[in-house]
């Protein structure tokens, strides 16, 4: 039989052990989320793949908010962010920093992403939109493409912070040098 840990046996690093480690050459970028409970799983998510920033775009809220850290549960505090009013000025900020920039949206031309391939040795940044409305078309113009999720069911989307759950962790573990 197998025993479920108890939480101090986890092992866990500190706020300051997480700050000071390396990241993988992530930024995550949610334009126009209106979910507080999205944005904080997406916050919880990049806490535990150690993402190097989320970029908080448009109507997305900011820490601190209690909707925020109820899902967030303090990842709101590890994860660096910053906000920026417009995500193609986002993109393009990231792009001129040496970022490979990609949109995560059912777009002509995207790429799968089981069959996308990251080179370890450059930084990238993936746009997550809105619920109802996906990545805006300027920001995919302004992306250097797009990532798609494969889906073998009825439903043509899925929620935007499962869809992050995904894409950061198939990106951590192309990305993550160990």
């Amino acid at each position: 039989m197998m025993r479920k840990f108890k939480i101090n046996e986890l092992n866990r690093m500190s706020m300051e052990e997480f700050k000071a480690s390396d990241k993988i050459p992530l930024v995550v970028v949610l334009d126009d989320i209106r979910s507080l409970h999205n944005i904080g799983s997406v916050f919880r998510t990049s806490d535990a793949f150690r993402v190097a920033c989320i970029y908080l775009c448009g109507i997305t809220a900011t820490p601190p908010h209690a909707e925020i850290h109820k899902t967030a549960l303090g990842a709101e505090d590890t994860v660096d962010w910053q906000y920026v009013d417009n995500a193609v000025e986002a993109v393009d900020n990231l792009k001129q920093s040496g970022y490979f920039v990609y949109s995560v949206e059912q777009c002509e031309g995207s790429v799968m992403l089981d069959e996308l391939v990251l080179d370890k040795s450059k930084k990238y940044a993936v746009v997550l939109g809105n619920e109802v409305k996906g990545v805006q078309q300027e920001v995919i113009n302004h992306s250097d493409g797009c990532i798609e999720i494969p889906q073998y069911g009825t439903k043509h989307s899925l929620n935007v912070s499962v869809t992050a759950g995904i894409v950061i962790w198939d990106l951590f573990k192309q990305l993550h040098g160990g």
